[in-house]
């Protein structure tokens, strides 16, 4: 801790295991469990509590809440629970990450993921790398996000649901099922259509994206069900990302998968 700079104000219990050259804010509270890694900034107000380790160069905003107990009737304070945070992710104002809620389980953040303020990440969530999630965003406990997915501002997700890889939320939206990889998703459990730009940017080929389009449309155009159109997609010759959406569809859990807007088949350019 003496080449870290800690306001005297805050107060970090003695065996907090403090990184090289960590800051931590005025009237921050860190507790004993407690593990930040090197260059990491906790700012003003924070509270670190409970089983959590914090990797290296990630920013805490102000007022953020990390490692309380988890909003469950049926978590028993003595259970070992805990968060992992990984590296360079940036978690802004009035963040709430709970730890998890099952004996020896965990709330999981990958790397160089953005929270903005308000987001709120229940018991054991899994968010991957590269993620943003938006103002105010509401993720309840073990819910997974895939890396590169954007959550819109204000938006819902149901407990134990699961966000493909480069999902596109539009903000204000609300989800209780899963929603497959590379797909724009918006108002209540819909889907529009494939994140062309998304994929794009993340630097998938020409050849990738059609694959991929001939995926979601054989799954949400083609008139099949989700079995026939899975059974259809094994007599084809898909590329590992086309695959990847059609995987995520097959292992849905038991609520399915978001469906296509009702009419939006003549209206979305996919």
């Amino acid at each position: 801790m003496r080449s870290s700079k800690i306001h005297p104000t805050a107060l970090v219990d003695p065996a907090a295991q403090i990184g090289a050259n960590v800051e931590i804010g005025p009237f921050s509270i860190v507790g004993p469990q407690v593990t930040i890694g090197e260059k990491t900034i906790v700012q003003s107000h924070v509270v670190i509590q409970g089983q959590v380790t914090i990797g290296s160069g990630n920013l805490i905003g102000h007022g953020a809440i990390i490692g309380t107990p988890p909003q469950d009737v049926s978590f028993s304070p003595d259970r070992k629970t805990n968060v992992a945070i990984g590296n360079n992710n940036i978690i802004r104002e009035y963040c709430t990450i709970h730890r998890g809620t099952a004996e020896n389980s965990a709330t999981k953040i990958g790397d160089k993921n953005f929270l903005m303020a308000g987001a709120h990440i229940g018991h054991n969530c899994e968010i991957g790398n590269n993620v943003i999630i938006a103002n105010n965003c509401l993720l309840a406990g073990y819910v997974r996000v895939d890396d590169g997915a954007f959550l819109g501002g204000g938006s819902t997700f149901h407990q134990f649901i699961h966000i493909g890889r480069l999902v596109m939320v539009q903000g204000m939206s609300g989800f209780g099922k899963d929603i497959p990889p590379f797909v724009v998703a918006a108002e209540h459990n819909s889907v529009f259509g494939v994140n062309v730009i998304g994929l794009r940017r993340a630097g998938f080929s020409a050849k990738d994206r059609e694959e991929i389009k001939a995926a979601f449309k054989l799954v949400y155009l083609s008139g099949l069900n989700i079995s026939q159109a899975l059974e259809k997609a094994t007599t084809m010759n898909f590329s590992a990302p086309a695959r990847e959406f059609l995987d995520f569809v097959a292992n849905a859990k038991k609520r399915g998968i978001c469906p296509i807007k009702r009419g939006i088949s003549e209206q979305m350019s996919i």
